[in-house]
């Protein structure tokens, strides 16, 4: 007999939507979530504000958490972990893993919701110095700052004068296999450099770039405003190293523009890190037998017409475990995601009761 719950793996922006949205159905919902709390990458790395607007993100994620644990029909599992799963579409068995220990549940089809991790940009290559300079950050560490509203040196604490974001770290390189763009960097890089600019007015913002890439509103919403209301200066260049030049950093490369070798000071360096698959998602994908393209994501076999289904019938998946996607791709992806599920649910219980 057909199962009648939909379980939702990952409890983030895109998962909690999942939830929410099969629940409101009326649909019972098993969310599982390895971590204590739920929220995501966004709480987990204390994101400061959403781009483009810079809403603070913990009180919206924590709303979106609070509605889906308000719903009757939605069981949250916290500290919880997919462990084994088997069985068939309509009726998967998944063993659940907590402290309290194993247990298996059934269901009758899965969306995946495991989202992404940030590219560690010491891992291939120590040419920005991220583990060797203190001065020397990536976007999520900054976030942090931000929300704190209290941007410092690491190195002394104190306030810095001259602030630069190197784009595409992580991203569009070949010599690593990540050729995609990450689609987000430029745009979070632009509403950090707008934050940062109101936080320190005296303050001078750069962000050195290969290709600034702002889809939809955003060039409106934070890249001319980054410009031409906040004084932040995009330079169009390529940043070969940075070095250790008495108490701040030398930023060293070649402006593209101008054709020419390019040598800057800096106070704090922000690395423009990318997206890549988490570790969830690599883990899921194996266990539970769905496709994964050449980069780690999960494979989406209907995409672009139909981008939540993967290769296993009865199992979507959505938001980052997808390739690079922002907040709002990831809840509307979260939305398809649960009415697919939903309806395959639907439609598996009726073809047995005939």
């Amino acid at each position: 007999m057909a199962s009648d719950a939909v379980l939702v793996i990952g409890g983030g922006p895109s998962g909690l939507r999942a939830a929410h949205g099969v629940a409101q159905l009326g649909i019972r919902t098993i969310l599982v979530e390895k971590r204590e709390f739920l929220g995501g990458t966004p709480i987990a790395e204390n994101y400061a504000g959403l781009t483009p607007r810079g809403e603070p993100a913990e009180p919206q994620l924590r709303h979106m958490a609070e509605l889906v644990s308000q719903e009757p029909t939605a069981d949250v599992r916290l500290g919880t972990e997919l462990v084994a799963f088997d069985g068939e579409p309509g009726q998967f068995r998944a063993t659940l893993r907590s402290a309290a220990g194993e247990e298996t549940v059934e269901c009758g089809s899965v969306v995946v919701a495991t989202g992404f991790q940030h590219f560690d940009p010491g891992r291939e290559t120590q040419m920005y110095g991220y583990y060797e300079f203190p001065d020397v950050i990536a976007l999520q560490d900054l976030e942090s700052m931000l929300k704190d509203h209290t941007v410092v040196r690491p190195s002394n604490g104190q306030p810095p004068e001259r602030v630069c974001f190197i784009q595409c770290v992580g991203s569009r390189d070949r010599h690593i296999g990540n050729e995609y763009c990450s689609k987000v960097c430029c745009g979070v890089a632009s509403k950090e450099a707008i934050e940062v600019r109101q936080l320190l007015p005296n303050s001078k913002v750069y962000i050195f770039y290969i290709d600034m890439r702002m889809y939809g509103y955003w060039e409106s919403q934070i890249y001319w405003p980054a410009q031409e209301q906040h004084h932040v200066q995009y330079v169009k260049g390529i940043i070969t190293e940075v070095l250790p030049r008495g108490d701040r950093l030398l930023v060293r490369g070649e402006d593209t523009t101008m054709g020419r070798p390019m040598e800057l000071a800096m106070d704090l360096v922000v690395l423009s890190v990318g997206m890549e698959p988490s570790m969830g998602t690599r883990t899921m994908a194996k266990l539970l037998g769905v496709a994964q393209n050449k980069y780690g994501f999960i494979d989406a076999v209907g995409s672009p017409l139909d981008p939540v289904v993967t290769s296993r019938e009865g199992i979507f998946a959505c938001g980052a475990a997808l390739g690079p996607a922002d907040l709002e791709d990831s809840v509307s992806s979260g939305a398809n995601a649960a009415m697919k599920a939903a309806a395959f649910l639907r439609t598996r219980a009726g073809a047995v009761s005939a």
